[in-house]
């Protein structure tokens, strides 16, 4: 007799679990779905910073069957960032890598999620609440590090405030997940470069890295041996001196005094904890010598100066040359802090501290406090909203509260009692609630109804180098719609994305888009609320030829300024800041020649002081429903911006030779790296404020037609001078 029995239920179960998890051990096998997020070598060495773009990088191996995916990625503290796209095309047997900017809004905690889908938007692959290591202050520095070791990098002293909420961070990066985009490292304070590093570069990170130098970024190039710069054209042409031959040093001690010498006080950045505070006492004056370090060789290399000066050392002897680069600037060690004796020194951590300017109350405090800031979204917000909002006057608002409370009150029982028929309250009353419902939406009707519009408002750094210029632009956009609706914009401008308004508490993007990312550039979906006005922030950078050219000669107590438009567009204003003061320009549509005496120009400390409690001021009323017509908006743009450009000096008094706090002034006001032009100004450049009224240098974003438009632009040169003449 056959034996027709069958497997029982458990046995059939067992089964169908082992080929399911065979299924899914052989899927995973054929795709594997990384992210990155922010600058380091891996989850645990991450960082990012606030107020600031960092790079989110997704790795891709495919071994199964071709597709074309769609990676979704959304950032920020509470998942509340902007959605963000990217199409990727998943051949068999590939392994794609790309980066995605996305803006960081919050100071305690960034968090990730990445989604890999295919083109019907079914969920492949997914990685979670991926989260940075360390989140940055938007004061504080953050110290990257392209080191030939791991050991070698730069690294800060156990600082006694080393759990202070604006301590900076020191990380790792590797030639591979270097960014190619300029914007995503402008998050990076400074850089440590070792010279046999640099050959690892690819063309786009080589050009990435020399943006961000020109735009405000400290490269610190270390050289270990002269081939590994004489041997790289773009680094040996970007050096500020010649790089000469490996040699022996007996003596270093120039390195010992210049790192125990009393610190730059102009480098502070963080304010006071209370009015009456001792001053700190600066740590770097307390550094003891290290006599196994004094008394080994230092190996370095001889330099002959091009256009640098000597930091470290002597003319005859330097051990490391400094030099301006556009905005930024560049420092060489003509040593390499990853050999010994360096690397074994007592002081190396206060030596790399020093270096890259980590705020000395940082070092030296036991809590640097922090106190709370707004976002500078909100100035910019009352420049460019629509004045088709009307604000409900609050004396309106009580009248029509006292009219409701009599109506329901004393005027109902009056009326309900006269007639006798007291019974009625209960039609009346819902009655009165229904009317008066009515009545306050016809009135919100007649202040938020309107037309379509659309303005911007372009605030553009140029940054010129030989017979080209750098382009940093923020484009600050408003769309107000009289009906919930999703708008178009789009943007190829060089290096190109778009973030929402960042909300006066933080951690929060309150004004959102579906952002499609097309290689440097975007499209994307604005979602706008009906009788609403949302801000837009798209941030871009390009290179082309320079809309501007200024000279500036110093001629005794006086100077002579040379202005050349040649794009010949409308600048009837123009501003000109040196040395703390500021001079008026006027028209300057056609260029201009001027003399200006130094005596001649305003303060503008107290510019800035004045204009600050107005920014702040408007900030904080354009976020209320209620109040005057006027309330929340700013007419003069160009001194507002004037102003913004120069908050560090709010509430001190400008004088090279006295200590300076970079954000001692209350209400500050959270800035992005580079748009606080402060420390231009005490590095000695000259800054052009240039304003250029219904005229744009790039092409406007919308791919729609408003019913009402207004673009406007204010161009900002800095400009390195010598003063003596």
């Amino acid at each position: 007799m056959a034996n027709t029995s069958q497997p029982s239920a458990k046995t059939r179960f067992a089964l169908w679990f082992i080929a399911l998890l065979a299924f899914v051990g052989q899927v995973r096998a054929q795709l594997n779905f990384d992210v990155f997020v922010g600058h380091g070598l891996g989850i645990s060495d991450s960082a990012v910073a606030e107020a600031s773009w960092f790079p989110v990088t997704c790795e891709i191996q495919n071994e199964g069957p071709a597709f074309n995916a769609i990676v979704e990625i959304t950032g920020g503290q509470f998942g509340n960032g902007q959605a963000r796209y990217i199409a990727v095309e998943l051949p068999t047997h590939t392994k794609k890598r790309f980066t995605v900017p996305l803006y960081c809004t919050s100071r305690y905690r960034v968090t990730v999620d990445a989604r890999l889908m295919n083109e019907k938007h079914k969920v492949i692959a997914e990685r979670l609440n991926v989260e940075a290591r360390a989140v940055v202050d938007w004061q504080s520095p953050l110290i990257a590090s392209l080191s030939r070791t791991h050991g070698g990098a730069a690294a800060l002293p156990e600082g006694s405030g080393k759990n202070s909420p604006t301590r900076p961070v020191a990380t790792h990066l590797s030639p591979d997940l270097f960014p190619d985009n300029p914007l995503t490292l402008e998050s990076i304070s400074a850089l440590y470069l070792h010279s046999a590093r640099a050959v690892e570069l690819k063309v786009p990170q080589v050009n990435a890295l020399l943006a961000w130098v020109h735009n405000g970024g400290h490269l610190i190039l270390a050289v270990e041996q002269p081939g590994d710069v004489n041997g790289v054209p773009w680094l040996k042409g970007f050096l500020p001196c010649v790089i000469g031959d490996v040699t022996t040093r007996k003596e270093h001690s120039a390195l010992q005094q210049w790192v125990s010498a009393k610190s730059d006080q102009r480098t502070l950045r963080i304010a006071k904890t209370k009015p009456n505070q001792p001053p700190h006492v600066d740590p770097f004056t307390t550094l003891l010598n290290d006599p196994a370090f004094d008394s080994a060789d230092l190996p370095a290399v001889t330099t002959t100066l091009r256009d640098g000066t000597v930091l470290i050392g002597s003319a005859d002897a330097p051990f490391a040359v400094s030099a301006p680069r556009g905005r930024g600037q560049i420092t060489v060690l003509l040593f390499s802090p990853e050999l010994e004796p360096f690397r074994s020194w007592k002081n190396k951590n206060w030596f790399w501290a020093k270096l890259t300017e980590v705020p000395v109350e940082w070092l030296a405090s036991e809590n640097v406090a922090n106190s709370g800031s707004m976002s500078l979204d909100g100035v910019f917000g009352a420049m460019v909203d629509s004045k088709q909002i009307r604000k409900l006057p609050v004396g309106w608002l009580l009248l029509l509260l006292l009219a409701y409370l009599v109506v329901i009150g004393p005027l109902d029982q009056y009326w309900l009692k006269k007639i006798n028929k007291q019974m009625l309250t209960w039609i009346t009353f819902p009655s009165y609630v229904v009317l008066f419902s009515l009545l306050i939406y016809f009135i919100g009707y007649k202040l938020r109804s309107g037309e379509m519009e659309w303005n911007e408002l372009h605030v553009v750094d140029v940054t010129p180098h030989g017979d080209r210029a750098d382009l940093r632009g923020r484009t600050f956009c408003s769309a107000y719609s009289p009906a919930n609706a999703k708008y178009e914009v789009a943007s190829d401008q060089g290096y190109s994305t778009l973030r929402g308004e960042v909300g006066q508490g933080g951690a929060q993007e309150i004004s959102k888009a579906t952002v499609e990312q097309r290689g440097n550039g975007f499209a994307a979906q604005l979602s706008v609320p009906v009788w609403t006005s949302q801000l837009f922030v798209n941030d871009w950078w390009k290179q082309s030829g320079s809309p501007l050219n200024v000279t500036i000669t110093p001629r005794g107590n006086q100077f002579e300024v040379k202005i050349e438009n040649p794009v010949g567009k409308k600048i009837p204003q123009a501003k000109l800041i040196i040395d703390g003061r500021l001079y008026e320009l006027g028209d300057i549509t056609k260029g201009k020649t001027a003399t200006l005496f130094y005596s001649n120009g305003t303060q503008l400390q107290p510019f800035v002081q004045n204009q600050v409690n107005q920014l702040s001021a408007a900030a904080q009323q354009r976020q209320q429903q209620f109040g005057s017509g006027e309330s929340g908006r700013i007419h003069d743009i160009f001194t507002s911006t004037a102003a913004a450009s120069f908050l560090s000096v709010a509430n001190t008094t400008y004088d090279p030779n006295q200590p300076w706090n970079q954000n001692n002034y209350y209400s500050r006001f959270v800035t992005s790296p580079g748009f606080d032009l402060t420390p231009l100004m005490r590095r000695g450049d000259a800054i052009l404020l240039a304003w250029m009224p219904d005229e744009t240098i790039v092409p406007m974003l919308n791919k729609f037609s408003p019913r009402y438009s207004r673009k406007d632009t204010i161009l900002r040169v800095a400009v390195a001078f010598s003063k003596n003449s």
